[in-house]
């Protein structure tokens, strides 16, 4: 062989290593990638440049940054498209800091950045909503003569979108000379995102005014857009404009997902599903907004029977649809369910993802399996800051204040900074916990921080602290002095401390608050009657219920469930529609003697209607939903399992009556009972869950609430009490 056919053989291989591994990097596999990697060493690429390049961004979109960083170490020279590689590897993994850690190592390094390095940081910055990162990487990209390519630009739009400074976007738009398509669709997206959809459809009408012609994106943003808005007739106009002008819906599947989010967020079920069933060529983003549409809705079978199809269809299921099912399987609590998606996603590419692992973490701990989570979370070969913040959530959520304090201080130690739901996190562990003064420093540490700023959800936290404490002057100061607008969820929070320590005044001056923010919400007329009901001021209940009658109001019927044999079963408040609902009462009944003979539990009769006589009040609290799912799940062999809770869940608060029953039944069965109930201390969520665990009688008092930890009667009794902060029927 001449010299000249030797070094095109060399070329050819070379290329068409490059070509397998860049395969490979489209196609998520992994283990493909490795066996090329082991024949690139074997025939002398190890030290190629432009093979090294495709190796990192292979381990990359495989989500093994610690191989991508091992081939990036050992290169003796770097070009710009190495460094990139590897910044939009941690960029995929979720680790927005690490692309802007490399680009100040990449300053020193000689090289100079390019277009797509600058797009790949402003997206960082985007996903970390540091305004004032990215517009110091706007100057930086302006002097080098980039700040005006298209790919940069529209990085620049969405990035200032994401960090709220809509505004700035705005600015760098109008500044544009030549307004293309792209940079067009940039803005019309980055005001869908910032959720000022109103003024995306104004500039999608102004750029049809332009000449502009719209494509798949710009559709896609406004659908969005109206979908944001629950502009259901907008939505169906621009539906309705795609079909008659004859574009081709069918083989742009991301106008399909987009069409079927906007019908899922308006709540139109059945057309989301036609809209899905008319094409051929379906995304996994429009199977995985159909599956999610059906779960939120409560129709799980349908979900899980989507589920199904999806996974025996040609489309790869990738780590956005097993972490979007993970967290369907954990709002349901459905802990087998879960277990069997966790077993199927390890044997997946995309089920080493970390958003898979974060929401399998998220599952078991909502289910009250801490020791599965905890195991979990120590094997993940690489955590982010969500990875943290799940687990501190859940340790809140279980009354782990301390152990969720110190995972924070730990995470700290791995060099993970907190972002602001961290801080949410550990805040709302110490209000479980009763922990005044370690919530007040890290309040203090997150005021100090410059990076991150307190939102309402923050203040709302140290007010429920506060509240569950008695100190309801001082929490009220707080919302008064705070610089942020208070937010109804916040006065929320404080009127259900007011009824907790049956302060009528003050509750009755923040109801009054609500009442005029929010008058059309059944909840705030619901809890300042409740409070005055305690303090039988009967004409001010009468007042609030005929002010509720007048506007029509309803409230959410409470509902609880129960998993038996992997079925799901459902029960309204005296629901007697389950076949087994005579033998159910026969039961309850049963438990009610045995608990009232064996720890003297007696009826909590003010979680009752209050305008019935007191034999019907018991009957009533007798037919609470949860203690028909308790008594459904006794009647089925929940006795018979030896070693395993019986799991309980209620879409809305667990009465304090049911709270004191079910106490009460843990110690005479010797059997754990976990209930889990929507926490109405809103604020910084809408519907936050709580785990109420109702240990094995192990001690004197039947009950164990926490692991690990002591707290004083007076914490314990404190958070009792707010856990019987009951919704009340209006």
């Amino acid at each position: 062989m001449t010299r000249n056919a030797e070094k095109v053989s060399i070329m050819i291989e070379r290329q068409n290593f490059a070509e397998l591994l860049r395969k490979c990097s489209k196609n998520v596999q992994f283990c493909q990638g490795m066996q090329v990697h082991a024949s690139v060493v074997r025939r002398g690429y190890g030290l190629d440049m432009m093979i090294n390049n495709d190796l990192i961004d292979m381990y990359g979109k495989c989500g093994r940054m610690d191989k991508a960083c091992a081939v990036f170490d050992r290169m003796l020279e770097r070009n710009v498209v190495s460094w990139t590689a590897l910044m939009c590897g941690y960029l995929q993994e979720g680790n927005a800091k690490g692309p802007l850690l490399l680009l100040r190592r990449m300053g020193s390094s000689g090289v100079k950045p390019n277009e797509f390095t600058f797009s790949t940081n402003f997206k960082a910055c985007g996903f970390l909503g540091v305004a004032e990162n990215g517009m110091q990487i706007h100057s930086l990209c302006s002097k080098s003569g980039f700040g005006w390519y298209p790919v940069v630009v529209n990085s620049i739009i969405d990035m200032y979108s994401r960090c709220g400074s809509i505004n700035e976007a705005g600015r760098m738009f109008d500044k544009m000379p030549i307004r293309s398509l792209i940079s067009w669709n940039a803005m019309i997206a980055g005001f869908a995102l910032a959720g000022m959809g109103d003024k995306s459809l104004f500039l999608f009408k102004e750029m049809r005014l332009h000449g502009e012609t719209p494509d798949e994106y710009t559709f896609t943003s406004t659908l969005k857009a109206c979908g944001g808005l629950g502009a259901i007739r907008g939505g169906t106009q621009i539906h309705a404009f795609l079909v008659t002008t004859g574009f081709p819906i069918s083989v742009k599947t991301i106008i399909v997902g987009a069409l079927v989010d906007l019908y899922v967020k308006c709540g139109y079920l059945f057309e989301a599903k036609k809209v899905f069933n008319q094409v051929e060529q379906r995304s996994v983003i429009s199977w995985t907004a159909l599956i999610i549409g059906f779960a939120q809705e409560e129709n799980l079978a349908e979900a899980m029977d989507l589920f199904r199809q999806l996974r025996n269809s040609s489309i790869r299921v990738d780590g956005f649809v097993l972490s979007s099912m993970m967290g369907v399987f954990a709002d349901f609590a459905l802990v087998e369910q879960g277990k069997q998606l966790h077993s199927y996603a390890t044997k997946i590419p995309y089920g080493l993802d970390i958003s898979v692992t974060n929401s399998t973490v998220d599952l078991y701990l909502k289910c009250g399996l801490t020791e599965e989570a905890e195991r979990l979370f120590g094997e993940m070969p690489r955590r982010n800051v969500v990875s943290w913040t799940v687990m501190i959530t859940g340790y809140g959520k279980h009354g782990l204040g301390k152990e969720a304090i110190h995972l924070f201080n730990k995470m700290r130690l791995d060099d993970i900074e907190p972002d602001g739901v961290t801080y949410l996190a550990v805040l709302s562990a110490c209000s479980h916990s009763g922990l005044i003064e370690e919530s007040q420093e890290y309040f203090a540490r997150l005021c100090m921080d410059h990076q991150i700023k307190p939102r309402v959800e923050h203040y709302a936290c140290m007010v429920d602290i506060l509240g569950r404490a008695g100190r309801l002057r001082e929490a009220k100061n707080l919302i008064e002095n705070m610089r942020l607008k208070p937010n109804i969820g916040i006065w929320q929070t404080l009127l259900s401390a007011c009824r907790v320590h049956r302060d009528v005044e003050t509750g009755r001056a923040v109801g009054e608050i609500l009442l005029t923010l929010d008058g059309n919400n059944p909840v705030n007329y619901v809890m300042l009657s409740n409070i005055y009901a305690d303090a039988c001021y009967w004409k001010e209940c009468e007042r609030l219920r005929l002010l509720v009658k007048a506007k029509g109001l309803k409230k959410v019927a409470g509902r609880s469930w129960v998993e038996i044999d992997k079925k799901v079963h459902f029960f309204y408040n005296a629901d007697d529609t389950h076949p087994l609902t005579e033998s159910i009462h026969e039961i309850l009944k049963e438990m009610e003697r045995r608990i009232k003979e064996e720890v003297g539990y007696a009826y909590e009769v003010r979680f009752a209607l209050h305008d019935v006589e007191d034999e019907s009040k018991e009957e009533s609290l007798r037919v609470h939903s949860e203690k028909l799912a308790i008594g459904l799940a006794l009647l089925c062999g929940g006795l018979e399992k030896e070693g395993m809770p019986i799991r309980i869940f209620k879409n809305l608060r667990v009465c304090g009556d049911c709270h004191e029953f079910i106490k009460g039944l843990s110690k005479v069965l010797k059997v754990v009972f976990l209930v889990r109930d929507a926490n109405r201390r809103v604020g910084f969520t809408a519907q936050r869950t709580d785990e109420i665990a109702v240990k094995r009688a192990a001690s004197v008092e039947g009950l164990k609430l926490e692991r690990g930890t002591k707290r004083t009667e007076r914490h314990v009794e404190q958070r009792d009490q707010a856990e019987a902060n009951a919704e009340l029927s209006a």
